[in-house]
């Protein structure tokens, strides 16, 4: 379990890394064909609401790694994958809103 969780540790920074990007306006680096199509003064806005799903995933993946790692057994992994897929399920549904709200869905 412990190399389970350096890999998800590793994808938390990675995740961190574009959620932080994307805050700061660097939507680009997720996806360039998305962003024009908002409008100029909600770009600011769309950056930050898109990156917050980034930072939710990123937070599931670090609570994921740290409950495989401290747990060998079974229960221990159930909590990992379930924390996992709670956080992409919560990720994926704050990424859908800001597209539906600036782009009229995906």
């Amino acid at each position: 379990m412990a190399a389970y969780s350096v890999f998800l540790f590793v994808l938390a920074v990675l995740f961190f890394g574009l959620a932080a990007a994307a805050y700061r306006g660097k939507i680009h680096l997720i996806h360039e064909r998305h962003s024009p199509h908002a409008k100029e003064f909600d770009k600011k806005k769309y950056d930050k609401m898109f990156s917050k799903g980034l930072f939710i995933l990123a937070i599931s993946l670090v609570f994921s790694g740290i409950a495989a790692f401290f747990g060998a057994n079974v229960p221990a992994a159930i909590l990992s994958i379930v924390i996992l897929f709670a956080g992409v399920v919560l990720a994926s549904l704050a990424i859908a809103n800001v597209q539906k709200e600036f782009h009229g869905g995906f």
